[in-house]
């Protein structure tokens, strides 16, 4: 096989190859790590390679009658997939040689399936930023401008699949973690709601329930595949949904109803959204209307600004959590982290238990706000994010707010800068970018980024939607039907 053969087929067409034996498991694992090889340089999707433990499963052989991905080759993200005997580091420099003791539920679940794993992709560290671009590893570049970014934080996964390295990777969501690097490098990015995927058995879940494992791909049915094996309960769970009446895969190929779906592009944050945005969602609106579904323009179904303020608390809180978690197991000191991460803790520290509690209570009162709008309408559309990829450093704190925070913190103040009014303001201005993506992480929600819209200047720009509990199937034979009619497989990169 050539490699432009293999940038031809999806996860799911390399595997059928290997089951009618046209293809070898080495031949595709040599295709990824040449590949990988020769662009891995420019972009700095892979942080670790995993060569010689991928060539091992080889020789262990494959059952394609039980094993859907059999040979094909596969990247983890570095970011709680630990895989026993290999670092995970979380994007946290002091771990980067730390080999993980144990193996993630997702990551035993790949392995089931067939996958070879031969490397991790890079994140920001402890993946909380909308970007990836670690001091740990470095900037991840997206392949379609490598002066932009590929987004966070499974901004590596997303920039391996793109420039063609694999054609499906491990990714996960807490916050937009694999929606928005699916829209800024033209991949499909499909989030579960809660409880339908083990995040174990490390953690019972992930930030209260928000963060789920998943990945990114190019093709939709690799998605519904994937989701197939990720989903089903761990006995170590804390709750988890009930099974699907049949598999994804064979569900998204029925297309789905006439559905009614309401979009919005005003940014929930209230901050300015690019006119590429807009356009992006009115051009797939106009493409829902012509394959028969209803579609209209609906005021923003919850209170933004205050689904912000409360996701960041959260969020806050649990940057505490970590870097306290880190320092307690593993003796890592405050100065260890990133800066910005030591201000997140810093931030965290702050938050009351009653405060923690009231917010979450209001987490519930966004559930039910999105609970009415979806009585009315299945599924909300909006830009998945507001702009096109951002330039490599465009979110860099400067340098003079770092020397202000270090006095903050110095003094013990950030209490009291938490609880002035121009605080809020700032907050948002940090999701400024990724305003949209937070409500189906906080509400447990599924959600999906389709790459539908390219801008005149070539940059992929997605449209996110977002189904009620248990939509899972109805989200991915829309994406389905999008995919038919309006096919993104066959665009590359300019890498």
């Amino acid at each position: 096989m050539q490699y432009t053969d293999y940038i031809e087929h999806d996860a799911l067409s390399l595997a059928k190859l290997v089951q009618k034996g046209d293809l070898l498991p080495e031949e595709l694992l040599n295709m990824a790590t040449s590949r990988a090889d020769e662009v891995n340089g420019r972009i700095n999707a892979v942080v670790r390679r995993y060569d010689d433990r991928a060539r091992q499963r080889l020789k262990q052989g494959f059952d394609p009658k039980t094993q859907p991905f059999a040979g094909v080759p596969f990247l983890l993200k570095d970011l709680f997939q630990e895989w026993q005997g290999v670092p995970c580091s979380w994007g946290v420099a002091k771990r980067m040689h730390q080999p993980a003791d144990f193996t993630s539920d997702a990551v035993k679940r790949w392995e089931a399936s067939g996958l070879v794993i031969f490397g991790a992709t890079n994140v920001p560290e402890f993946g909380a930023k909308n970007v990836t671009e670690p001091s740990a590893f470095g900037p991840t570049r997206n392949p379609w401008d490598t002066g932009r970014t590929a987004g966070g934080s499974s901004g590596g996964s997303a920039a391996a699949v793109a420039a063609g390295i694999v054609p499906v990777a491990a990714a996960s969501d807490g916050g937009g973690s694999i929606r928005i690097p699916a829209s800024a490098t033209g991949l499909f990015g499909f989030k579960a709601g809660r409880g339908r995927v083990s995040i174990g058995p490390l953690a019972a879940e992930g930030l209260f329930g928000a963060a789920v494992q998943g990945v990114v791909s190019r093709s939709v049915r690799d998605s519904a595949a994937m989701l197939d094996i990720l989903q089903g309960p761990e006995p170590h769970a804390p709750y988890w949904m009930p099974p699907p009446a049949e598999s994804y895969l064979s569900a998204m190929q029925r297309p789905p109803r006439p559905l009614r779906i309401g979009f919005t592009t005003d940014a929930p944050t209230g901050t300015p959204v690019d006119k590429q945005a807009v356009a992006a969602v009115e051009d797939a609106a106009r493409l829902l209307t012509s394959l028969g579904h209803h579609v209209e323009a609906v005021p923003l179904p919850f209170d933004g600004p205050q689904l912000s303020s409360d996701f960041l608390l959260a969020w806050f809180a649990a940057q505490a959590a970590l870097v306290d978690g880190l320092g307690r197991l593993e003796g890592l000191k405050r100065s260890d982290f990133e800066a910005d991460t030591q201000v997140m803790a810093a931030m965290g520290h702050t938050v009351t238990a009653p405060e923690l509690m009231t917010c979450l209570d209001r987490w519930h009162h966004h559930t039910l706000a999105l609970s009415r709008f979806h009585a009315e309408f299945d599924l909300w559309l909006s830009p998945t994010v507001s702009a096109p990829p951002l330039p490599i450093g465009a979110l860099d704190t400067p340098p003079a707010l770092h020397l202000a925070n270090k006095v903050l913190s110095a003094l013990g103040l950030f209490g009291v800068v938490r609880k002035l009014p121009h605080f809020d303001k700032v907050a948002l201005k940090n999701l400024a970018w990724t305003p949209y993506t937070q409500l189906a992480n906080l509400t447990g929600r599924p959600a999906m980024s389709v790459p539908l819209y390219w801008t005149p200047e070539g940059l992929p720009l997605g449209v996110q939607f977002v189904g009620p509990v248990n939509a899972e199937a109805l989200l991915l034979q829309l994406a389905a039907q999008l995919e038919e009619a309006r096919p993104w497989f066959h665009r590359r990169a300019p890498l």
